[in-house]
């Protein structure tokens, strides 16, 4: 089975299958805010609490079909993870490591949910739950599916190596090992920017 991945406007299309072999996860990491905020769309893409739900997949089951032009990336430090977006409407498509060798995409619930069937219904409950530290507010939500998850991360990468499923991946020339699109790095007066924008707005 697949679920249909889009941007807000509709320019940039896509498929994600084997919905059961995910994870869904909501993270309140402090980076994820500032991606939100580098977007401008803050406000739609956290809760109440700053948290951002993304679903894991290996990158073999994404498929991208159109719009692919419009595919842009970005790094909040020079060791950051590279976060993908449809660059025109700012639709965040998900976050990957730096190298095609670790076979790992979390999408953004923001380009799984303008379609039907509901991100609930074809991926599941929310299971892990990570860097609570960084939510709004007190007390602090409580993580959860940590062991969950790192247990997913290991049989899913030594499932893309031993099948080859790593050589797929719409995010990477696989041959190169290099980023589709060359990420825009951040410097750290931009990335501080953006986290004071959280202390103004908690203020």
């Amino acid at each position: 089975m697949t679920h249909p991945l889009r941007c807000n406007c509709g320019a940039l299309t896509g498929t994600v299958e084997r919905e059961r072999l995910t994870n869904h996860s909501i993270c309140y990491c402090k980076d994820c805010q500032a991606f939100a905020r580098f977007l401008g769309r803050d406000a739609e893409l956290l809760d109440a609490r700053g948290g951002c739900e993304n679903i894991q997949v290996l990158p073999k089951d994404v498929q991208l079909n159109e719009g692919t032009q419009h595919l842009a990336c970005i790094r909040l430090s020079e060791n950051g993870l590279l976060r993908w977006y449809a660059a025109c409407c700012n639709t965040p498509i998900g976050n990957t490591p730096a190298t095609s060798k670790l076979p790992f995409v979390g999408l953004s619930r923001a380009c799984l949910e303008s379609s039907a069937p509901t991100v609930a219904k074809s991926f599941g409950p929310v299971r892990f739950c990570a860097f609570t530290s960084g939510a709004r507010g007190e007390p602090k939500p409580k993580s959860f599916g940590v062991l969950g998850f790192a247990l997913w991360l290991v049989r899913n990468r030594l499932r893309a190596r031993f099948t080859g499923g790593f050589r797929n991946n719409p995010f990477f020339d696989t041959t190169s090992d290099r980023p589709v699109v060359d990420p825009k790095v951040l410097s750290p007066p931009e990335r501080d920017k953006l986290r004071e924008r959280e202390a103004i707005n908690a203020a």
